[in-house]
């Protein structure tokens, strides 16, 4: 394939490897890597080292052999340009990233020249990379499609006003410029659609986060364990990753477990409530202690990211929590959560696209995370039913649609229509 007639896109994503811990590593990362098996070469446009708050050496592994990455120079404001921790807040208007974004331009434009790449993909967050994708757009023509793994302004965020002025106005630009917007969930569609009522709809398309079948490669679920007497060990039930104090908030599920430990219905006996990653491991303590629950509840720090896929194929069941202020969002580890094949708990509105894709999962196991009386009921319940059955309901077709090959396979569609205006399926 000559360069007239090469299938190449460039990506432009602030959060790629050896970046540690962000389920939007594994979005970019995974589109790089099956992007070819679609007709698509990609190139990487990312940010210097420097510019990373936490590295994580081994995931430079992870990136295919022979990608081309280039990691344009890009400082963290509040880290290297503050004295007594106070910076110019001029200095992180998108984000805390900006320095990234002249960089980014010339070191894009170079790569540009190249390789002449026939598409531009920036995904949010950071906001910079959107500013970078509209420049780049601007300053060669090539379509752009704008990747949004969150909303960006929000009724309240950013709460900087300044901050939420410049997030309105990247989205107005990428929605009315970007030949293509990608949202995770049906929900920000939605929200999207009614927010911005001029733009096409076909300019509106759905591409939700996955899982990667590579990465559970010979994972195997253990066998039951049973303890010195015979009887079967308490049971472990998994939440693995961030517990966000807003959108995540834990206090009703451990006020219902204070309460079941209170009247007898749960003990230390009976399960195990495990925390991995919390990123808030003393929010949860001490939520821990004032409720009584501390032998029901423990708390683990990371581990590396396969040793947390093997955690949950292990573990008797898996707890999802999300609150109903983030309907319109889905957290990307539900999709593990799912390929995983454990029976799941999912607090969360049962109006929103979390509870959405349980139900499609098959999950009956749901209670609205702000309800204590609710949870408690289902807890109960759901600890009753693991008793009886480590099986989890199971829609094999469903699992396979949710891998990152699966969606990969649709952005490669979109960038043959964008690219080509080619909109039968050639895949």
């Amino acid at each position: 394939m000559d360069q007239a007639t090469a299938r190449r896109v460039l990506m432009v994503a602030y959060h790629f490897p050896p970046l540690r811990g962000s389920s939007g590593v594994q979005r970019t990362l995974r589109f790089c890597r099956y992007l070819p098996e679609f007709g698509w070469t990609p190139l990487v446009l990312t940010t210097g080292e420097r510019a990373y708050e936490d590295i994580d050496d081994a995931s430079r592994a992870e990136i295919p052999p022979g990608l081309a990455v280039r990691r344009a120079f890009a400082l963290n404001t509040a880290r290297h340009l503050s004295i007594a921790n106070r910076f110019p807040r001029i200095l992180a208007i998108p984000d805390r990233w900006v320095t990234w974004f002249a960089a980014g331009v010339v070191t894009g434009l170079a790569m540009i020249r190249a390789s002449r790449p026939r598409a531009i993909f920036s995904t949010y967050p950071i906001a910079t990379a959107h500013l970078i994708g509209l420049a780049l757009h601007r300053l060669t023509g090539l379509p752009w499609i704008a990747d949004f793994r969150d909303p960006m302004a929000q009724v309240g965020y950013p709460r900087d006003p300044r901050i939420w002025r410049s997030f309105r106005w990247i989205e107005q630009r990428a929605l009315t410029g970007a030949k293509r917007s990608l949202f995770t969930s049906p929900g920000a569609i939605r929200d999207y659609r009614a927010t911005y009522p001029a733009v096409p709809a076909d300019r509106f398309v759905l591409l939700e986060n996955g899982y990667d079948e590579e990465a559970f490669a010979g994972i195997e679920a253990r066998t039951a364990v049973t303890d010195a007497s015979g009887g079967r060990s308490p049971l472990v039930i998994l939440h693995s990753g961030i517990v966000y104090p807003s959108e995540r908030d834990p206090t009703p599920f451990f006020a219902a477990l204070g309460a079941l430990k209170r009247t007898g219905a749960l003990s230390a006996a009976d399960v195990e409530f495990r925390f991995r990653a919390s990123a808030n491991d003393d929010l949860l303590r001490s939520l821990a202690e004032r409720e009584g629950v501390t032998d029901l509840v423990s708390v683990r720090p990371s581990i590396p990211y396969r040793e947390a896929l093997a955690e949950m194929v292990n573990a008797d069941g898996l707890l999802l929590m999300q609150a109903a202020n983030c309907n319109s969002q889905i957290p990307a580890k539900a999709y593990e959560y799912v390929r995983a094949g454990r029976p799941i708990l999912a607090l969360t509105d049962a109006a929103g696209d979390t509870a959405d894709l349980m139900r499609r999962a098959g999950v009956t196991s749901v209670a609205p995370l702000d309800s204590a009386r609710e949870i408690a009921s289902a807890v109960t319940t759901f600890v009753r039913q693991l008793r009886a059955t480590s099986d989890s309901p199971s829609n094999d077709d469903f699992v396979s649609s949710c891998s990152r090959r699966e969606r990969t396979r649709v952005l490669g569609r979109i960038l043959d229509e964008v690219a080509f205006g080619e909109s039968s399926v050639r895949h």
